[in-house]
């Protein structure tokens, strides 16, 4: 069976409502699809005219179609006064994209009967496709909570048409809705041994995030490379050396003392500190790099360095008042052992290291962090080019 990519879209308004955690959560654990892009898109009048003409022209049934078309001609434009609606996309790969995708996402209908909801797909849970009795059929309300073709053809047809804008596009999105003046930017890794395994953890982690109140503005899938990482945490190396050298120090003097039955003199602690201690710190740096890029520094040649590293991550900027001490404090501390109940890094980490996700802890942090992983730019658009090119 071929490899497809396919796309899905989460609304306006499902990202309004702090819902992105949830259907992430069952999008990545309920099928053996890669997500390998995701941007936050703020749609143009043009796009958005093309998208819901094309929604038109691509769905059979004629009714859905135009349902689906004016719902985005009414919700995905900017607002009067120039805030921008937010829409993510998520681009996935694997055999049979299309097919799985849309048996994640769900029909649209209108039950009869309630006992006939489920919550089995992302739509029994979150869509609404509410009729009038009068006149018959009549439709009050509607929100399919995300947009995912049904097919190849109609995947394609529509993935060159967002290629094309995401190429063109920022990858933050300015002057969001619910965005005021005044409000700041963090940023936001969730780490790599969130995505080893097709998992909820990643999703259910930005639900527990959104407790935060703030919007995602900026999001991409990123592999950081050894020079990257080494950039990232330099800062660390010494911090480092400075906590774990006396221990080291003081715990080797007493292992030998034991060993060979002496009293070594104080002043021998300073210098296993600096010895043993800086060599075990420098050790723990190491194995920081190698879990964020997927290479020991010291293993990694020169010339291979700045190259993708071999795990992924996701990178997300975060918008509102206060959002890096409110992100933070949801994130809990460094030590997940340490960490309130309730807090990201306590209920999914596991360790100091392997500690689930990072946030930036100042302004400083935050421009210093998203210059090193390049949040300007996003590949989603190159990773649909090179896929149309190959078909």
């Amino acid at each position: 069976m071929a490899i497809e990519l396919s796309y899905l879209l989460v609304t306006p308004y499902s990202l309004m409502k702090s819902r992105t955690g949830g259907i992430m959560a069952r999008l990545l654990s309920r099928s053996d699809l890669e997500l390998t892009g995701i941007q936050m898109l703020a749609f143009s009048r043009e796009l958005t005219e093309r998208y819901a003409t094309s929604l038109e022209a691509t769905i059979p049934d004629a009714a859905r179609a135009k349902l689906l078309a004016d719902y985005v001609r009414e919700n995905f434009l900017e607002q009067e006064g120039g805030k921008k609606e937010r829409v993510l996309m998520l681009l996935f790969r694997g055999e049979d994209a299309c097919a799985k995708l849309s048996a994640i996402v769900g029909k649209l209908s209108a039950p009869v009967f309630r006992d006939f909801l489920t919550g089995e797909t992302i739509r029994d849970t979150y869509a609404d496709l509410v009729k009038d009795k009068e006149p018959p059929g009549a439709i009050r309300y509607f929100e399919p909570a995300v947009l995912t073709p049904q097919n190849t053809a109609s995947a394609a047809d529509k993935l060159r048409m967002f290629a094309d804008f995401v190429a063109a596009s920022s990858n933050i999105v300015e002057n969001a809705v619910g965005v005021k003046d005044g409000d700041e930017r963090t940023l936001v890794i969730i780490k790599p041994d969130n995505w080893r395994l097709p998992s909820s953890r990643p999703g259910n982690i930005i639900d527990v995030l959104s407790r935060a109140g703030l919007r995602i503005v900026g999001c991409k899938m990123y592999r950081m490379s050894v020079a990257e990482a080494l950039e990232f945490y330099g800062p660390v190396k010494e911090v480092l050396r400075k906590k774990l050298s006396p221990a080291i120090g003081a715990r080797a003097k007493s292992i030998l003392e034991n060993e060979f039955h002496l009293m070594l003199p104080a002043s021998i602690v300073e210098c296993l500190g600096s010895e043993v201690g800086c060599h075990l710190a420098d050790d723990q740096f190491s194995r920081i790099i190698e879990f964020m890029s997927g290479r020991r520094p010291e293993e990694c040649p020169d010339e291979e360095k700045t190259q993708p590293g071999l795990v992924k991550c996701l990178v997300l900027i975060y918008e509102g008042k206060d959002a890096i001490n409110k992100i933070r404090k949801v994130l809990g501390p460094t030590d997940p052992t340490k960490a309130p109940g309730g807090t990201v890094r306590r209920d999914f980490g596991s360790n100091i290291m392997i500690n689930t996700a990072h946030a930036s802890d100042s302004r400083e942090s935050f421009e210093r962090e998203t210059k090193i992983v390049k949040i300007a730019h996003n590949n989603l658009s190159q990773l649909i080019y090179d896929y149309l090119d190959s078909r």
